[in-house]
């Protein structure tokens, strides 16, 4: 005589209704993990390494800036290829400030200045504020000054020509210029009359300040300047456009 069964028609009923559903489910749940994974792992092993995707963003903004030179390069090229009279003017007007806005290449005795952290080890048993022990942007920014107060031609940082609109900005413990980050040492370079540089440099009560913080028995933040019989500062080939703020209409 057969077992009877255990189970009912009710139940059987259920597993066919519940079966599919949880399939379609988990249809959609890899479906929506697909798409905010954007093709990358969800739990982030890769990204855990914060210095190779900071080198993997500072080469694609390269890649990107040195094709918006290209562009630019193009565009020159198909404007003087014009007729026009106005165009012709307008070149005209272009040429006279290409010097100047710092997009041509320039080549002369310089001063270079070299600014560093203080070892980590002096930070670490520093007994006042470590960040005394770090450069920051302000000090970047007082040598540049320094350097064109003193009639400097041109100026680079990290070998980046700087220009009117040029922006540095302290990110941890990197500095951003151009959208590019770069870590200490910082090199900045200034081309012009040496002896005037040297002295505003030497004078600048902010640099002054900064380097009441180089001999530290336990170790200080790095100063060095030295003089060059030539230096070359390239031409700025990045982007000229100016991000600004509108008010808002009532």
């Amino acid at each position: 005589m057969p077992a009877p069964s255990h189970s009912s028609p009710g139940r059987r009923r259920v597993w066919r209704v519940a079966t599919p559903v949880a399939v379609l489910l988990c249809g959609v749940l890899f479906a929506v993990s697909a798409k905010q994974s954007d093709g990358m792992d969800l739990r982030g092993g890769r990204l855990t390494d914060l210095a190779s995707v900071v080198r993997a963003e500072r080469d694609e903004a390269g890649n990107l800036t040195a094709r918006a030179a290209e562009l630019n390069t193009e565009v020159e090229t198909l404007s003087t290829q014009l007729g026009d009279r106005s165009v012709a003017r307008a070149q005209r007007k272009v040429g006279a400030l290409v010097d100047p806005a710092g997009l041509t290449e320039k080549t002369g005795t310089a001063v270079q200045v070299t600014l560093d952290d203080a070892p980590l080890d002096a930070r670490l048993h520093y007994e006042d504020n470590p960040n005394d022990l770090v450069v920051h942007q302000q000090d970047i920014q007082a040598v540049a000054n320094a350097m064109w107060s003193a009639g400097a031609v041109a100026v680079t940082i990290q070998g980046q020509r700087l220009i009117s609109t040029t922006g540095i900005k302290c990110e941890g413990n990197q500095v951003t210029l151009h959208g590019l980050p770069y870590s200490p040492p910082y090199v900045i370079v200034g081309i012009g009359d040496p002896t005037a540089m040297e002295t505003a440099l030497a004078t600048d009560p902010i640099l002054a300040a900064y380097r009441d913080y180089v001999d530290l028995p336990g170790g200080g933040v790095s100063w060095d300047m030295i003089g060059l019989d030539q230096a070359t500062a390239p031409a700025y080939t990045g982007l000229l456009d100016l991000t600004y703020a509108t008010p808002m209409e009532d």
